[in-house]
């Protein structure tokens, strides 16, 4: 059965909105994401599903609690949405409870179990469903909630203010040019090839990237910019809380700062659950057949400025290493032999995982389960023992990901399970690897 431990977290979010709730209002909300929000995929996915559970192993959560039969994936499904639809709505506030309790730290919707369903089901997107009714009932964990609130005041995901914003990029700017002559940050630079995307911890508390990033644009020659005004953050985890409204009006700003600037693609940074919301979820929620703009991932750039020659490795790092594929980026995006092609090149001790690729086990961090925050921290991490045991198997001392949110969740791992390994970003690796011009 379900650890009790888990079940008896206390989170303001869920705990002191529950009480507001009545029983005519959480069977409105539920009727009204069933009946208008869901349609044909909802119905067909409902009526397939033969609860086999064949999709119990592919789940992280699932493997690292002994197998425990409340956490696969089906029943996941089984005790929230199904009760919700097999009952018209008429679930009480305990229910709810335990319904926002497993959608929104149980499940980070990596979307690992569908690849081994026998039908494909989507399990993710029924899990968001019930993520979508909870928004809408105002229970959401405190802590993931405020970062919506923040995306919904200053528009973008650290309470990061306008002013704040400047001072970063000119401190990295001067910074960058410690490390190489002529390094700029361009700002709003009209018809530049490439705006660059970036989420908010990086200038609250990871802005050396940025300073990276500027020295590697200037070494490979890139004509690019980035935008002065709200619209440079699309990390969105507002995706994540079910509250669609908010995500689509940081996505339409993002594009719209994209499209004002008139680059020709953007690149956005290390982070899979911002490229995710770019490029699928918010253009989808808005209306939209897809981005209007090209937009590419980190991985796909730094594979192309090496493949091509515009960046040359001049020195390889010693190692080991290895490497985690965010699943937002390969499983999503089918990155993972790109993303592979940069690790030989700038390794010179790569040892790969197993499982791999799309294969790979989820982090336990996206999907907005690390911003639930600290009371849900103990239960994340005894989510995640695979993923421990996986890395230990490597052999490796350091960890490298394309991403924050598995970046965040990897150092947790890494502390929780006392390995002796590090984690670091692609563009870490690369300023230490890669040519530098004569000063």
């Amino acid at each position: 059965m379900a650890d009790l431990q888990d079940a008896a977290v206390t989170d303001p979010g869920i705990d002191d909105q529950i009480k507001k709730l009545t029983p005519d209002r959480i069977e409105q909300v539920i009727n009204r994401v069933l009946k208008k929000e869901s349609a044909a995929r909802f119905k067909v996915y409902l009526e397939t599903c033969v609860r086999c559970g064949l999709c119990a192993d592919a789940c992280h959560t699932y493997l690292s609690r002994d197998k425990d039969p409340d956490f696969a994936p089906v029943a996941k499904v089984k005790d929230t949405i199904w009760e919700m639809v097999k009952k018209k709505g008429k679930v009480d506030k305990a229910f709810i409870k335990k319904a926002a309790r497993i959608a929104f730290t149980e499940c980070g919707t990596c979307r690992r179990c569908s690849m081994y369903c026998p039908f494909g089901i989507d399990i993710a997107y029924l899990i968001m469903l019930v993520r979508r009714i909870c928004n809408l009932l105002g229970v959401v964990p405190q802590y993931l909630q405020d970062t919506t609130n923040s995306h919904s005041v200053t528009m973008n995901q650290m309470w990061v203010q306008q002013d704040d914003w400047i001072d970063t990029l000119i401190w990295q700017e001067e910074d960058a040019r410690d490390e190489l002559k002529g390094v700029r940050i361009p700002l709003d630079k009209e018809g530049a090839d490439v705006m660059y995307s970036v989420i908010g911890p990086e200038p609250k508390i990871l802005a050396q990237l940025i300073a990276n990033m500027a020295i590697i644009f200037k070494v490979a020659g890139v004509d690019w910019t980035m935008p002065s005004r709200d619209g440079w953050d699309n990390s969105n985890m507002a995706m994540y809380t079910g509250d669609f409204e908010t995500m689509g009006r940081v996505e339409r700003l993002h594009w719209e700062a994209a499209t004002r600037l008139k680059v020709k693609k953007v690149v956005m940074g290390e982070c899979g659950h911002a490229y995710r919301g770019a490029v699928y979820d918010g253009p989808k929620w808005l209306g939209w057949q897809g981005p209007p703009i090209p937009m590419v991932h980190a991985v796909e750039f730094y594979y192309d400025l090496i493949a091509s020659g515009r960046i040359k490795i001049a020195r390889k790092v010693k190692g080991p290493f290895t490497v985690q594929d965010p699943c937002n980026v390969v499983r999503g995006r089918g990155l993972h032999h790109k993303l592979r092609y940069i690790m030989n090149a700038l390794c010179e001790d790569f040892r790969d995982t197993d499982p791999r690729f799309e294969h790979n086990y989820c982090c336990a961090a996206g999907g907005g389960i690390i911003n639930c925050g600290p009371p849900w921290k103990l239960s994340r991490m005894k989510s995640i023992r695979v993923k421990a045991d996986q890395f230990r198997a490597t052999g490796a001392h350091t960890i490298v990901t394309p991403c924050h949110n598995c970046h965040s969740g990897i150092e947790d791992i890494i502390g929780y399970y006392k390995l002796d390994m590090h984690v670091t970003f692609i563009n870490e690796l690369l300023m230490k690897t890669m040519e530098m011009p004569e000063v």
